[in-house]
Order: structure tokens, then sequence, then C-alpha cells
């Protein structure tokens, strides 16, 4: 099941993270790297947000019930901005602290041993982000895409880390208080990504592209004189399509239907719409 393939990359992600938050936090500390510890405190914010998704995952897997008739999907965007929220707090934390440290002075060259360990971190995230945004893909999960858009950009913390540390062996000490800082830009930056899809698909926003590509593959519908409303909302990873198409006035109530029919097949083969509701009207 789709469900249960993006429970799977929301586990790995879980994995990894706390594997690489521990290993960070020991070696940023012992080797006195403020970036590596910033980098650290990144990845131990990523568990709780990749926590958050898989409990949205679960949640919206539940079927209709009395008081849920279009089912639980939206958990999965829920999941979403609450990760954003976890992220941004650690992000404002790690800013503010870097900056206090920086305007302080407090500049130690760390051991470069640290420079290894962020180097490995970005590899391994490189590849996990891979993983999950093609699994994201086939899914058609949104909050397993906003927890690979948080790997690549831990991939990217790490590397920043690197320069920093390096920077700061090689006669620059202030470079590792200096990437700390953009560490915690980066991290309030994803999540304010994270935070504006997720309220998009929240308040009902759909990329009016989208809607363009339906109409067009309308036009070509046997029956269908004029698409004259359409709209479209996302329940986790559900598209829900709304419809008012004008056909022959003359014609019967089975023949409208049938064209009903076929409009809801060209959708579920042409772009994976299940969910599509149907109005009909005289022309």
């Amino acid at each position: 099941m789709k469900e249960n393939k993006a429970e799977f990359g929301a586990w790995l992600s879980i994995g990894v993270y706390i594997a690489l938050s521990v290993i960070k936090l020991v070696v940023g500390y012992f080797s006195n790297s403020k970036a590596l510890m910033a980098d650290g405190l990144n990845n131990t914010t990523d568990i709780i947000a990749s926590f958050a998704v898989l409990i949205g995952l679960k949640i919206s897997k539940k079927p209709a019930d009395a008081d849920h008739k279009y089912g639980h999907s939206r958990a999965e965007t829920v999941a979403s901005m609450v990760a954003s929220f976890i992220m941004a707090a650690v992000g404002l934390e790690v800013l503010i602290s870097s900056i206090t440290k920086f305007i302080d002075g407090d500049f130690q060259p760390p051991n470069r041993i640290a420079a290894w360990v962020a180097i490995f971190s970005a590899v391994v995230m490189y590849f996990v982000y891979r993983y999950n945004i093609r699994l994201s893909r086939k899914t058609g999960s949104h909050a397993l895409k906003a927890a690979a858009a948080d790997n690549r950009s831990d991939a990217l913390v790490s590397l920043g880390t690197v320069i920093g540390i390096l920077g700061s062996s090689w006669g620059l000490p202030w470079l590792d208080a200096l990437t700390a800082i953009i560490v915690g830009l980066i991290i309030c930056k994803t999540a304010w990504d994270i935070f504006r899809e997720a309220s998009h698909m929240l308040t009902d926003g759909f990329d009016v592209k989208e809607l363009e590509k339906y109409k067009v593959t309308l036009s070509y519908i046997d029956g269908v004189e004029k698409v004259s409303e359409i709209k479209g909302r996302i329940h986790g990873n559900q598209v829900f399509v709304d419809l008012i198409v004008e056909v022959n006035r003359d014609m019967s109530v089975l023949e409208s239907h049938a064209i009903t029919e076929r409009i809801e097949n060209e959708l579920m083969e042409k772009h994976q719409i299940r969910n599509v509701h149907v109005h009909i009207e005289p022309h």
C-alpha cells in the first residue's frame, strides 16, 4: 500500500536522524565545533518532526466516519504544519544562541574530525533525500514530500558545516560561529517553506495550472460542450475535483450520465484523480 511505503520513508528518516544527531552532538562537544553542535540540534528537531509526519500518515489511513465524510487524509497536511512549527522553534534557538556567541567573540578553532563527521552526514542525508523524494512522488504523500525537503536542507546544512569547520581551522576562527548562524537561518527558511505549502493546502489552495490541464483533457471528451466551472482541493495525498459541464440540452438523463462517467474515467486515467464530482447543465 502507498501509505505503508510512505510510513517506511518516515521511519527511515527517524532512524538516520537519531544516529546522526547523537554522533554530531558528541563529536561537536568534544571537538569544540559550534557549527556541528548546531547541525546536531537541527537533527534532533528532525526526529520530532518525522514523528509528527508518521502520526499524520497513520491518522490519514483511517476510513471515513460519521463526522469525517471525506476521510482523514488532511491529517497528513496538519502533520506537515506541526513539523514546521517544531523546526522554526529550534531554528530560532540555534540562531539566537549562535548570534550571541558570535557577538561575544567566543571563537575557538574546532578539531578537524568534526569536518569528517559533517561530510559523512551530508552524504547520508543526500541519499535519504533521494529515496524519500522518489517515494513521495510514487505515493503522492505531501507529508513525505515535506520530510524529503527537510532531508535535502539537512544535507546542505552539513556541507555548510564542513566549510565553517575547515575555514575555522585554517585561520578563520569566526567562520565556525558564522556557519552556526547560517544553519539557524536555513532551518527557519525550511520551516517557512513547509508551513507555507501546508497552509496553502489547508485553506483549499490549488495550482491553477493543474486545473487548466484538466480542462484541456475535458475539452476532448465527446458530448462536453463547455466547462463552466472547475475547482480542486487536496486532502493529504488525494485530489478532489468539482466541476460544472454543459451538454446538449436535448440529451436524456442516461446520455448525460454516460458523459459524467467518461469524465471520471479520463481524469483518473490521465491525471490519477479518483474523487470527481460532476454537475451537468444544459448548454
